[in-house]
C-alpha cells in the first residue's frame, strides 16, 4: 500500500461515483497476490476510483468499515457500502462486482 495518510471517513462518504477501497498492508502477502486481478478488474472500469489504505491498528477508516482480513475491498457509489470483497479469489470475481456498483441507482 502507498498510501501514508488514509481520508477521513467523512470524505470518503463524500466521494461521488463510484470507490474501491482497498484496505491491506505493504507486507501482506495475500495483498501482494491480489495486486494483479485487482489491476486486471479495474482496467475494465476506468472510471472507478481506486483508494488503497493501510490499515493496522489504531486506523479509524478500518475500523469504521470493520475490515477483518486483509485484503478487504469496499466497493462504494456516493460514498455508501454496496458490496465487499474478503481476499477475492480472481479478477472475475471483483469485476463482477464494479459492474454491479456501476448499474446500481
Amino acid at each position: 500500500m502507498s498510501e501514508s495518510t488514509e481520508p477521513r471517513i467523512e470524505e470518503v462518504e463524500a466521494l461521488p461515483g463510484v470507490t474501491l477501497l482497498e484496505f491491506g498492508t505493504s507486507w501482506c502477502g495475500h495483498c501482494a497476490a491480489a495486486q494483479a486481478p485487482i489491476a486486471t478488474a479495474l482496467a475494465g472500469h476506468p472510471g472507478v476510483r481506486h483508494l488503497k489504505v493501510e490499515d493496522g491498528p489504531g486506523r479509524r477508516l478500518g475500523r469504521h468499515y470493520k475490515v477483518k482480513l486483509w485484503p478487504t475491498l469496499v466497493f462504494l457509489r456516493d460514498g455508501r457500502e454496496l458490496a465487499r470483497q474478503v481476499r477475492p479469489a480472481g479478477a472475475g470475481e471483483i469485476a463482477q462486482a464494479l459492474a454491479t456498483i456501476e448499474a446500481a441507482p
